[in-house]
């Protein structure tokens, strides 16, 4: 009996998928809330029995909580949309055109559009049958890196043809991560029109439970701040720099110090001149654009500072571009 001849597909293509944490798809009350329903509901962010947790969430948390986040959107929007989501297109745009047609390049946000799992295909029916996945945090959490990799295994579940998947390690003490942040970071305070006396490392807090079990996070943003400050001190001993956990929610013990905290005394104690990095952020969103550059400021500045600069995340730059290429070239080894 003769083989039916199977309809030709596109393979033998590499690609690789940016994955970015999430956004609203506008910076209105109800599309953040429709954010912060998907968001919130992942047991990995949110470690309390569903049982417990949903009454919470949907009575109280998104009857509440979206307006004043919309809010914070709103002071930082742009017209390519949210700032967040249009950094991570230009990354992978700057990839695409660094690494030619050696791997095609998307990207997808773990909440909201584009999705990894609409993306994930997209690359399949591309051609593309051996996809690297590469998390865009520096730093590993079961609440951000983890949550990629269970998204990434469901989709991965409901496909009859699967691609070949590597993923993107955690590179927080990467070389090429270092590198990046001592090229950037140089560059931007020397730039300013007034000499810092700090430098102040923010990192998004997690709860301190989540070390207590044994997440390595914490561990690794103070590696991060150990291997920068070594760096910074070679060349600029006069700059202290200090570390800090910003993005408390809710009643439980954070990491500490706290951002704000670490302003407030700082500017009590006589310092008044700092800049503020957050090196966890693989891209300006509204954490560092609201939080720091808008509340952080006043927080600073209510306590007797007189000069804050937040500085800008490695975004789609020419040293954080560097650093994504080296480590998506070593990842993509042999393939």
């Amino acid at each position: 009996m003769p083989v039916r001849e199977q309809p030709s597909a596109q393979s033998g293509g590499v690609g690789i998928l940016l994955v970015n944490l999430g956004t609203p798809d506008a910076p209105t009350a109800p599309a953040v809330r429709r954010y912060l329903a998907e968001f919130l509901s992942d047991p990995r962010v949110v470690e309390i029995p569903a049982i417990a947790w949903k009454p919470i969430l949907h009575g109280v948390i998104l009857r509440t909580r979206p307006a004043k986040s919309a809010h914070a959107y709103q002071q930082v929007w742009t017209d390519a949309g949210s700032p967040l989501a249009a950094i991570t297109r230009a990354q992978a745009a700057r990839l695409q055109e660094l690494l030619g047609t050696r791997a095609k390049v998307d990207w997808a946000m773990r909440y909201g559009n584009p999705s990894i799992p609409s993306r994930l295909q997209a690359m399949k029916d591309a051609g593309c049958d051996r996809i690297l996945v590469a998390p865009l945090y520096p730093h590993y959490s079961g609440a951000t890196t983890a949550s990629v990799m269970d998204k990434l295994g469901d989709t991965l579940a409901g496909m009859r043809a699967q691609p070949a998947i590597r993923t993107l390690p955690p590179y927080y003490d990467d070389p090429a991560f270092i590198d990046a942040l001592e090229t950037d970071l140089l560059r931007q305070v020397e730039a300013l029109d007034f000499v810092p006396e700090v430098l102040l490392l923010s990192y998004h807090g997690m709860p301190q439970r989540t070390a207590d079990l044994g997440d390595p996070y914490y561990r690794h943003c103070l590696e991060t701040s150990r291997l920068l400050t070594q760096r910074l001190a070679q060349v600029r001993p006069d700059l202290r720099i200090e570390t800090s956990f910003q993005s408390r929610f809710g009643r439980a013990k954070w990491l500490e110090p706290s951002t704000e905290d670490v302003l407030a005394r700082e500017a009590k104690a006589g310092t008044r001149r700092m800049a503020v990095a957050a090196p966890g952020f693989s891209a300006d969103c509204v954490e560092t654009l609201e939080e720091l550059a808008i509340r952080g400021a006043e927080v600073f500045a209510e306590a007797g500072g007189e000069r804050l600069a937040v500085l800008a995340c490695l975004n789609d730059g020419a040293a954080g571009m560097a650093m994504l290429q080296a480590l998506v070239t070593h990842e993509l080894s042999g393939w």
